[in-house]
């Protein structure tokens, strides 16, 4: 799923992803692939052969030096000190399911890392036996029966769906991060939260994507069931450890050092 802490910069990809949906009229899916409301398809294909240009020429050379100039450790503690503060609204969307032990796993893991993990930047929760889950607005409309709406591939942060961007937009004003990078007029800070998450979500699944795109016969469409496939698994609550085709949040697979892919 995307992820942006900016509620003004969600709000204007919000109303570019519904404007852009809307240049076009809606063509029946291809045959095969009722399973997928896409609408758009043509503007989304648009805006997924832009995104690949900016990932092809910035993200991933982005990605890469931040995996050859950081060492592992220090990448991974980033990676849990940023899980850490993605806790508070984890935690109010296990709430708001109504799923008690997920949320009383949410606040240990928060307390845990907070004070014996120095911040979040070690995840010893984990390590004791309490595990990570992410959770997110999205997830809890989906819970209520809210229906996802098309399918829209967003500028620069990829494939999402209308109740998912809502859902982030919903996300991003009740995070307490956010709120007081909004109070204290620092929304710098959270940009640079968005960013930096981007670039370890990206580093994250380098190889993994260049698999897919380089097996695909359609890397469109795969990356549209992959989406849909990484959702519906966060729907149920189950780890279906799949790559994150998006630019930003939950990770998906876990880091590889091993080369980057020659491109």
């Amino acid at each position: 799923m995307l992820i942006c802490r900016s509620p003004l910069i969600l709000s204007a990809l919000l109303a570019t992803g519904l404007a852009l949906s809307g240049c076009v009229a809606p063509r029946a899916p291809a045959s095969g692939d009722e399973g997928f409301n896409d609408p758009y398809e043509d503007t989304n294909r648009s805006i997924f052969a832009f995104n690949q240009e900016v990932d092809r020429n910035v993200l991933v050379p982005v990605a890469e030096a931040y995996r050859n100039v950081v060492p592992p450790p220090a990448q991974q503690s980033l990676h849990d000190f940023l899980q850490n503060l993605n806790g508070p609204i984890i935690f109010a969307n296990d709430v708001l399911q109504a799923q008690p032990g997920l949320a009383a796993n949410t606040f240990g893991r928060f307390v845990v890392n907070t004070t014996i993990g120095i911040g979040g930047m070690f995840d010893v929760a984990t390590r004791i036996g309490i595990p990570y889950h992410s959770n997110d607005l999205g997830v809890t409309l989906a819970t209520y029966g809210f229906d996802s709406g098309p399918y829209i591939v967003v500028p620069v942060l990829g494939p999402s769906n209308v109740r998912d961007l809502v859902g982030e937009i919903g996300d991003s004003f009740g995070d307490p991060g956010d709120y007081f990078a909004g109070q204290y007029n620092k929304i710098y800070a959270a940009v640079a939260r968005s960013v930096v998450e981007g670039v370890d979500t990206r580093a994250r699944n380098i190889e993994s994507l260049a698999d897919i795109e380089r097996t695909s016969l359609d890397y469109y469409a795969t990356i549209r069931s992959l989406y849909g496939q990484r959702r519906a698994a966060q729907i149920r609550h189950e780890n279906a450890n799949l790559p994150n085709p998006g630019f930003g949040g939950d990770s998906g697979a876990p880091i590889s050092y091993s080369a980057p892919p020659q491109r």
